[in-house]
């Protein structure tokens, strides 16, 4: 496409330049310009990609999106816009040939289970031979390749690029995670959603949104964008009934609701629920008075919600309850989501991504539904984040954990031992029983050397990442393959 292209599908964009030229790509990062790009200079929270136009001329970029004419390198064409982010994403969406408008699209939002529901919304499809592909937290899945990601929702020029690469391969519907960020940041201001689903809000990301109330309307953005566009398919907006934000979201969405729940009466609603170590079971009640037996590996009530929010996805595209229990009975897993590792011990070893209070909370009280012994918690908080949830994850595992180790996690630039005391107060403040040990390895060695026959121990915050990120360095490190370690040296002790 050429600039002047680009530029009849921006508001209040002014070429510079020759606007005939044609860009043969998209870039917002210097580093990675290629010959023939259009560089998207995007203000940043560290620095400002206008800094880096004469870099990207001389890496090969043609022409530049800027919100300032002086950045541009003398000659070069440019489109001069109010603002860089929102016209980046159109421009990808164009780009790239709209491909949302080629997919069924379904958007996970919300503070925790975004991750698993976006995979068993995908188990759902796929098992009912409907080619999905899918981007989150963990990978990007298109057919049986898998992707690497750098965050849970891509920059739009990226994003558009999976999603031209899906419905080029043949995928019918797609499904993601959207971040807060995301939807903020105007990073999928382009993408034409068909369902949106909301899992549940609970404080997190305070350092970004600074306030609760920011932190949902900023997730309210993906229900009420539902129905612009071009209808691929059934549209609606799957909402999660139990979550008290759930009467607002309701109200703000042009689409129709479709309501889950286990506690609420909802449309499609989960009782006789049963938890154990190796999954759930539970009866989904569905609209017409159907109702459908289901049994699924992943253990949890938070588990059971994640499932009826993807049974509802698959409701709207028109699976039968029968078909998508039957998707979810050979379901394997996700990977750091509630994960049991299992080397023949006497106890039970749960690895999980676990780093919000809420997700704390659902986590140790799952456990305890299954527990023949204590409960015993390993876990610390991210450093340049929220730092308000760190006492409050203390004051959870004080309350629902009969002992704790508390350690590092992602220090980044902070002191981890600042990061475990404001943990550590929160667990003196409710009169819990801690220890510490900033080694992550030695904290899970401590906590499994400790654990008795019928006991769990829950290894949380961290997940599937295989990283621990320091001031000056990131390393390798893996909870499941440290734990999976520690625990065959304890069979042979």
């Amino acid at each position: 496409m050429t600039i002047n292209e680009f530029a009849n599908i921006l508001s209040h964009a002014q070429v510079v330049g020759d606007g005939s030229v044609t860009v043969g790509g998209i870039q917002y990062d210097s580093r990675r310009v290629e010959k023939g790009d259009l560089f998207c200079a995007i203000p940043g929270f560290h620095t400002d990609g206008h800094l880096y136009c004469q870099e990207a001329y001389q890496r090969g970029a043609v022409a530049f999106l800027v919100e300032r004419a002086d950045t541009v390198p003398k000659g070069a064409p440019a489109l001069i816009v109010p603002e860089a982010r929102p016209a980046m994403a159109i421009v990808a969406d164009a780009f790239y040939g709209h491909p949302s408008g080629r997919l069924w699209m379904v958007g996970v939002t919300g503070t925790n289970g975004k991750t698993t529901t976006t995979h068993l919304i995908r188990a759902v499809l796929e098992g009912s031979d409907i080619p999905c592909g899918l981007t989150g937290t963990l990978h990007t899945l298109i057919g049986q390749e898998t992707f690497k990601v750098v965050r849970t929702t891509p920059e739009a020029p990226d994003l558009q690029r999976i999603l031209r690469h899906m419905a080029d391969r043949g995928m019918r519907a797609a499904v993601m995670e959207v971040s807060s960020h995301a939807l903020v940041l105007s990073r999928v201001d382009a993408v034409e959603y068909d369902v949106g689903v909301f899992t549940n809000l609970t404080q997190d990301h305070l350092d970004f949104h600074h306030d609760i109330e920011s932190y949902f309307r900023a997730k309210a953005l993906l229900f009420e964008r539902l129905g612009t566009g071009r209808p691929k398919g059934p549209r609606a907006a799957v909402i999660n009934r139990d979550d008290p934000y759930s009467e607002r979201l309701m109200g703000m969405t042009g689409v129709p609701v479709l309501t889950y729940g286990i506690q609420q009466p909802s449309d499609i609603r989960a009782t006789q629920v049963n938890i154990t170590s190796r999954g759930v079971q539970f009866v989904a009640e569905f609209p017409e008075g159907v109702s459908q037996p289901v049994e699924f590996g992943m253990p949890g009530r938070f588990n059971v919600l994640n499932a009826l929010a993807a049974m509802a996805v698959g409701y709207v595209y028109g699976l039968t309850p029968s078909e998508m229990a039957e998707s979810l009975a050979r379901y394997p897993g996700v990977p750091g989501r509630f994960e049991r590792i299992d080397e023949g011990q006497p106890f039970t070893v749960i690895v999980d991504y676990a780093h919000t209070p809420d997700g704390l909370e659902n986590a140790l009280k799952t456990a305890r539904e299954f527990s023949l012994g204590k409960i015993g918690v390993v876990f610390g908080a991210g450093g340049d984040r929220d730092r308000g949830k760190r006492p409050l994850m203390g004051e959870v595992a004080g309350r629902l954990a009969d002992w704790t180790v508390l350690t590092a996690d992602n220090p980044r630039s902070e002191d981890p031992l600042d990061i475990i005391h404001q943990i550590a107060e929160g667990v003196n403040r409710v009169g819990g029983q801690w220890q510490q040990e900033l080694d992550r390895e030695r904290a899970i060695r401590l906590a499994l050397n400790q654990a008795q026959p019928g006991d769990v121990v829950l290894i949380v915050g961290k997940g599937h990442e295989t990283y621990q990120i320091y001031r000056d360095a990131t390393i390798h490190f893996d909870d499941r393959e440290v734990a999976r370690q520690i625990l065959r040296e304890l069979n042979k002790g």
